[in-house]
């Protein structure tokens, strides 16, 4: 059973799930900022703005923490409906919304964040073992993705309850 979404970054007492609104409380010409939530990080890359058009710049590997192995694009996804749902044993994940907005639910085992990624020069590195869902997508979103590994169906996670028993049983090795 994939995890639901609903009641998922509420905030209540003790809950450890929060709803980071980036553009406001990014620090100032800081690159990367952990958002407490294993070692999910989010990225600022170089904006340029020009009157004859923007420029978003990222390379490769200063800004992207991984050997990029493959990309894929995510876009025309009903706004209703939820993408991601799992976690990677090993392969490493660099979310860009190149156009639009989406929100990124992301999740350790123990604390969750959602990060609305809409810009293109702002990132959010899932490193393995992190349950991330995206959802929220706006008409005219396009979400960029960069992998560390080529695509195995072996290192997918899809079941919450299982993603969650992995982590903990790490933990407490």
């Amino acid at each position: 059973m994939p995890a639901r979404i609903t009641g998922y970054v509420e905030k209540s007492p003790g809950s450890g799930a929060r709803l980071w609104h980036n553009q406001a409380e990014f620090p100032e010409r800081q690159a990367v900022v952990p958002l407490g939530v294993g070692d999910v990080t989010l990225h600022r890359t170089k904006l340029v703005r020009d009157p004859r058009g923007d420029l978003s710049v990222g390379e490769f590997p200063r800004d992207i923490p991984f050997d990029v192995k493959r990309y894929f694009l995510v876009f025309n996804v009903p706004s209703e409906k939820t993408r991601g749902e799992h976690a990677h044993h090993k392969c490493h994940q660099f979310l860009l919304c190149v156009k639009g907005s989406c929100a990124v639910v992301v999740d350790d085992g123990h604390d969750r964040c959602e990060v609305l990624l809409e810009s293109p020069d702002m990132g959010i590195h899932l490193p393995p073992l992190t349950w991330g869902i995206q959802y929220k997508y706006s008409s005219d979103a396009v979400l960029l993705v960069f992998t560390s590994h080529y695509y195995e169906a072996e290192d997918y996670i899809r079941d919450y309850a299982e993603f969650v028993d992995i982590v903990r049983g790490k933990q407490a090795q």
